[in-house]
């Protein structure tokens, strides 16, 4: 017996986008390319994220470690820690949710 040549398309499952939209709700990519323009914009800005993030936390640990340090110091590390905090979680669940399902 012949197997249909004309087999149903899978849609793939959306990836979660490192950015929100204007009015802060998740955005949502679905394309089954992952080459494709919009895919490696977000794998770009992934990477930037977790690379500013990365830096963020070296100089708040300078500022945290400082008894001496002002409020105001303080205080700005603690958001921008926050607002990376964010970005590396968005990150972590998109990558997650595209992760092979497994059997257990």
């Amino acid at each position: 017996m012949e197997r249909p040549t004309d087999q149903a398309h899978i849609t793939p499952a959306p990836r979660l986008l490192p950015w929100p939209s204007l009015d802060g709700k998740p955005c949502y990519l679905v394309t089954d390319d992952n080459f494709s323009r919009l895919s490696r914009l977000a794998d770009e800005l992934e990477a930037v994220q977790l690379a500013t993030g990365a830096d963020v936390l070296g100089l708040a640990r300078s500022v945290l470690d400082d008894p001496a340090s002002p409020y105001r110091e303080i205080r700005f590390a603690g958001l921008r820690l926050a607002e990376c905090l964010t970005d590396a979680l968005r990150v972590a669940e998109s990558r997650g949710l595209r992760l092979p399902a497994t059997d257990t």
